[in-house]
């Protein structure tokens, strides 16, 4: 029996007697870091490579590992591969098959290493092309997002403030203010990936090694941009996955606030927009209903994101230093949240090809809610009146044109008078809803000749 085809034999000679069942099913971590596979093999090999370089193992060595690692990369990826819950986790079970196929030479990989550093290395090398996956999604949800923008620049809908009818804006100018959230989200997972692109391999157990390692050649030939620089920190701490979370955090408060309006937007009550049969739910005992579960459980696993970041910063926060166990409890979040983010930054590009604005219902709730009061009032600000006392000139037009149930542009010439004789023919301009769109053509504004600008810029910087 090969000295890792079995768990406890990796340190048989200081116990008694065996590891219980329970604990082993307790301390395992194989059935979810098996993920880390690729991540394992890859560091491993680069890991080896110096070992070679530097005199530390044998050419023939390294011939031996490199052979072997191809075997049970393939086999890994054909399903052959017996992954064993004696072996503890996805470092044990690749080593232990290594070195059935090669000997001793696979026994000699581990030289100049812990697991503690290799497993820091392994998620930090996985994590790192999980955002470069995000990235590309956030991207691609942007573009549905602009498309849909493009497509309603001129359709007017009621802004809202405290959930109340303020100022009309530009549908397609409500949707860009998602494409800027989506685009920080994107810089943040740009600058979250350089700190986790560092190479912890080479600090070993906590101490760093006696053996002459090339820590900056390992991290250049993984593509990396620096080693951490203190072998404590560099095994025991996880503070990168905490700000990946986040981040991802972060993203889905975005989408959640996205899917809230959505949600509201497809009511009876709004009537705004359509979302596609393909994702939504009927009733099962309502057959006139058409559920938005989709926006719904997006909703919802924003708090089940949100909760992995809680987890992970208060894993993180009773630990001294060094490596703890504690640790291994950081993947299954972590893992969660990627899967959860990746997942609804799909379908919700997706989603957003499938939205169907409802143009008149949108413009009928925008005069509802008599949403050219401010134009009225910067108008006679125009005109010389001080603007509070404008503002107290509007309060009065809109009382009058509520008791008859009409909206501030419906009001004749001569009521409009009565409220201050400075008001003349040309109110009704910026009295329209188009007309208070369109004056509002300042940088950031909501005027269609800024939204396409804006569409435009954006398209450049996703090009």
């Amino acid at each position: 029996m090969s000295q890792l085809d079995q768990k406890s034999e990796a340190w048989s000679a200081l116990f008694s007697e065996p590891m219980s069942d329970l604990v082993k099913r307790y301390t395992a971590s194989v059935f979810f870091d098996k993920r880390l596979w690729q991540a394992d093999i890859a560091g491993s090999l680069a890991h080896a490579a110096m070992l070679a370089r530097q005199g530390v193992i044998a050419q023939a060595d390294l011939a031996a590992i490199q052979q072997g690692m191809a075997q049970v990369r393939a086999e890994i990826e054909s399903g052959a591969f017996e992954w064993k819950l004696d072996l503890e986790d996805v470092h044990l079970n690749i080593e232990a098959r290594l070195t059935q196929l090669v000997g001793d030479a696979g026994k000699r990989l581990h030289t100049g290493r812990s697991r503690n550093d290799q497993v820091a290395t392994d998620v930090r090398l996985w994590l790192r092309g999980e955002i470069d996956l995000i990235s590309e999604l956030l991207a691609g949800l942007q573009k549905a997002l602009l498309a849909l923008a493009e497509q309603n620049v001129d359709v007017v809908l009621p802004g809202f403030t405290h959930l109340q009818v303020a100022q009309p804006v530009s549908f397609g100018h409500h949707m860009l203010a998602y494409v800027e959230m989506f685009a920080r989200d994107q810089e943040r997972m740009a600058d979250v990936r350089k700190r986790v692109n560092r190479l912890p391999l080479g600090a070993a157990a906590l101490a760093g090694t006696t053996y002459p390692l090339d820590r900056e050649w390992v991290a250049r030939e993984l593509g990396m941009e620096g080693v951490c620089q203190n072998s404590l920190d560099a095994v025991s701490d996880r503070d990168f996955a905490i700000e990946f979370t986040a981040a991802a955090s972060l993203v889905m408060v975005h989408v959640s606030r996205m899917s809230e309006e959505l949600i509201l937007w497809m009511s009876q009550n709004f009537g705004f927009i359509r979302i596609a049969d393909r994702f939504t739910t009927g009733s099962s005992i309502m057959p006139q209903k058409k559920n938005p579960d989709v926006p719904e459980l997006a909703r919802g696993k924003t708090g089940r994101v949100v909760g992995h970041l809680m987890a992970l910063i208060t894993l993180m926060k009773g630990q001294p230093l060094a490596y703890n166990k504690d640790n291994q409890e950081d993947k299954e979040p972590l893992f969660d949240t990627v899967d959860t983010l990746k997942d609804t930054l799909r379908i919700f590009a997706e989603m957003a090809g499938g939205i169907t604005v409802q143009r008149e219902a949108m413009e009928k709730a925008a005069l509802r809610g008599y949403a050219t009061a401010t134009d009225l009032a910067d108008y006679l600000v125009k005109k010389g009146l001080p603007f509070r006392d404008a503002h107290e000139v509007v309060a009065h037009a809109v009382k009058d044109a509520q008791a008859k149930g009409v909206d501030l542009s419906e009001l004749p010439l001569a009521d409009l008078q009565k409220f201050n004789p400075a008001i003349g023919e040309d109110v009704f301009g910026p009295l329209s809803l188009r007309g208070s769109l369109n004056a509002r053509n300042t940088l950031g504004g909501t005027a269609p000749a800024q939204v396409r600008a804006q569409i435009a810029r954006h398209r450049a910087r996703l090009a």
